[in-house]
């Protein structure tokens, strides 16, 4: 009997993919190089939980189809690294988990003795909810573990990909090689930081293509992640890889010369066009004429929150109704405009400037993790917002989140410098300049929290009532992390007069119906959102058993940078930091402030400066009711102050009335600290640790 054409088609396929399998492995397993073979490890390692013996990465950019793989002989000398390496996730290790299908996976064992055991990947492979696990047996103490990564990246229209690493990994390497082969019609940014080697040209390949790559030998491991900018601090290398040119237009790099940086004249050629004036201002002008405004600043502010409401936040709950199939809900809208990215917020916005005649600049920046900004080489590490020039202060504006406000930076802009592209009579873009980002203080990003705090009645645990009160910086990620839709929709909806969706529902019948769905999904994310926080205190109080959990929302914070977020919390913590002494009672007081940074003595020896977030500052305030009948004693060990110029931890202790009082202050003073500085943090760390194991007795009078 005849083979149908799909058999032979499927037998063709399976044969091509087994073929192409067979030559990722030869390439791995079989392509000789300086460091493969390598199985001893030297005495300065011994004790690593384990040691990378060879790490090869492989990047190749033909004009389609562009492929990754990666190579890694690492020496497992305790149980963790056993158990770190013994499953492999498909998804994980797929760094394109969009096209995890085309791929190629190689696991081989080598024994203390030579033997090599090569895993059967095609048989092993387990699937697991939406990812296939491999697990490797018989891993032991001692082994080796080589295995190859290569996948196929088969869906996408044009070259255009970035790369950036440090040299360093989480165990010391002994030998790493990284090549990267590309076509030579492609573009290429590339350079080497912080002490890297520089990137050699290797004989091009067949087809002519570019060949270059890097190699390190001993390189120590990444000796800590806190605090810690790797791309600043470690030696690194970046590049980009397109078939258009990020800048100006550049004849040597057009005939294959390397591009080493992004400069002021690439952002003047790459911006100058890519953003115009375009919008319909009807709503804006229909919002401007319901409202008076103290001057220019107060009018821009006032617009952005009303932009960010009418073309973003009045749609999230018709987003959540639509994703929860209880009716299409965009229907009820008369031609929707959502502002959905970053250039359609910034060209609305630069329509209402122009039409009211403000003057502004685009501003160009990067995260200051990304290096300086002459270092710059990978266009998507460009961020942009606008500088209105309103007196006495310019207001900076960004692409909103629900709970992004006009005058703040984002956090890791601020303090750095960044190109302001200025715009001609609010047209065009005619000059660029190198300008400084405002910064901000300690003072500015504070936590405050005040703790009513209790014994319960079987004074074995703690009540606690408490408030906490957040503003800057310190409020961005506790908003995005405790605000959900339905805590700050309603707000907008009064505040700018406009119908939530369920208003629109012009039929009683479907209006009731809808209601009741749409209550019965807010109960049930609301009932997440419960457990999702009682968790959360739980894991700040060392996981403690949390009873009788509470929430409530005081005040959003998302009209000013200077309004703070303020939720109160109510919460039991049973038979936890209460123990009786006869008839006395202990009370570990300290860990009312929750956590604290504990500094071991591998970090007090730490060899990198010390790059953070943004100063910032955290009070607490606490005031424990004395039971009657008994007195606190032990109040000297709460006070204290550790103070200098890097920050500080102060705190107070004193009885007043029936209530013992403690306030605490810990704060950053800086982003950035040389490593001659960490000394001075650890004094401050350690004061603030040691507060939280501090302990009062209470004593029956």
């Amino acid at each position: 009997m005849k083979k149908s054409i799909t058999t032979i088609l499927l037998f063709i396929a399976a044969l091509a993919s087994a073929q192409d399998k067979e030559e990722v492995r030869k390439m791995f397993w079989e392509t000789k190089d300086q460091g493969d073979d390598v199985v001893a490890v030297p005495d300065r390692y011994k004790n690593e939980s384990a040691v990378i013996l060879y790490e090869y990465d492989y990047y190749y950019y033909p004009m389609f189809y562009p492929k990754q793989g990666v190579r890694k002989r690492i020496k497992l000398q305790d149980a963790a690294a056993v158990k770190e390496f013994s499953e492999f996730s498909l998804k994980e290790m797929s760094k394109r988990s969009r096209d995890v299908d085309k791929n190629s996976l190689g696991v081989r064992i080598i024994k203390p003795d030579g033997k090599v055991i090569e895993v059967d990947t095609e048989r092993e492979f387990k699937q697991v909810d939406n990812d296939k696990i491999l697990a490797i047996p018989g891993l032991e103490v001692g082994d080796i573990i080589d295995y190859y990564f290569y996948a196929i990246v088969t869906n996408i229209n044009s070259i255009f990909d970035t790369q950036e690493a440090t040299l360093a990994d989480v165990y010391p390497t002994l030998s790493l090689r990284v090549e990267l082969q590309l076509d030579k019609k492609l573009f290429i940014n590339l350079n080497s930081y912080n002490g890297a080697p520089e990137f050699a040209d290797l004989p091009p390949g067949r087809k002519g293509d570019r060949r270059l790559e890097i190699r390190g030998s001993d390189i120590p491991k990444i000796e800590t992640g806190r605090w810690l900018y790797p791309m600043v601090a470690l030696p690194c290398y970046k590049w980009q890889v397109s078939n258009k040119p990020f800048g100006k237009p550049d004849k040597e790099v057009a005939n294959g010369k390397v591009k080493k940086n992004l400069t002021q004249e690439d952002m003047m050629f790459a911006y100058q066009d890519r953003y115009r004036p375009y919008g319909d201002m009807v709503h804006i002008e229909r919002f401007l004429k319901k409202k008076t405004f103290e001057n220019d600043a107060d009018k821009v502010r006032q617009v952005y929150y009303f932009t960010r409401h009418y073309y973003y936040t009045q749609f999230i709950e018709a987003f959540a109704i639509n994703e929860a199939k209880i009716f299409n809900p965009f229907e009820l809208y008369k031609k929707p405009i959502f502002l959905d990215n970053e250039t359609e917020f910034i060209n609305h916005f630069m329509a209402f400037l122009k039409d009211n005649k403000i003057d502004y600049d685009i501003v160009v920046a990067t995260a200051r993790y990304n290096g300086k900004l002459d270092e710059i080489l990978l266009s998507p590490n460009l961020e942009v917002m606008l500088r209105v020039n309103t007196t006495p202060e310019p207001v900076y504006l960004q692409y909103f989140s629900p709970f992004t406000n006009a005058d703040q930076i984002a956090s890791e802009l601020e303090n750095s410098d960044a190109y302001a592209l200025n715009v001609f009579k609010r047209k065009k873009v005619t000059d660029v300049e190198q300008v400084r980002l405002p910064s901000s203080t300690y003072k500015d990003n504070t936590s405050k929290v005040f703790s009513k705090v209790s014994l319960d009645a079987a004074m074995t645990g703690l009540k606690v009532n408490r408030q906490s009160s957040l503003s800057g910086h310190l409020k961005e990620d506790e908003q995005k992390d405790r605000l959900y839709f339905f805590d700050y929709v309603n707000e907008d909806h009064q505040k700018f007069e406009t119908e939530p969706v369920l208003d629109k529902v012009r039929s009683d019948k479907k209006q009731e119906q809808y209601k009741k769905e749409y209550d019965a999904l807010i109960s049930k994310y609301k009932e997440k959102q419960k457990e999702n926080f009682k968790k959360s205190v739980a894991q700040e109080f060392d996981n403690l058993k949390i009873e009788k959990y509470e929430y409530s929302v005081k005040n959003t914070g998302r009209f000013g940078k200077n309004e703070a977020f303020v939720y109160d919390e109510e919460f039991d913590m049973e038979n936890s930091f209460v123990k009786k002494a006869g008839s006395n009672y202990v009370v570990e007081i300290g860990k009312v402030i929750s956590g604290q940074v504990e500094v071991n003595q591998k970090e007090k020896d730490r060899k990198l400066d010390v790059y953070m977030g943004f100063p910032r500052s955290f009070e607490n305030e606490v005031a424990f009711d004395i039971p009657a009948g008994y007195s606190v004693q032990g109040l000297e060990k709460l006070n204290k102050n550790v103070t200098n110029a890097t920050g500080g931890f102060v705190s107070s202790a004193r009885v007043e009335g029936n209530q013992l009082v403690i306030k605490t202050n810990k704060y950053y003073t800086n982003y950035y600290e040389p490593n001659s500085n960490w000394p001075k943090m650890v004094d401050f760390l350690e004061a603030a640790y040691q507060f939280t194991q501090e302990k009062v007795l209470l004593k029956k009078a």
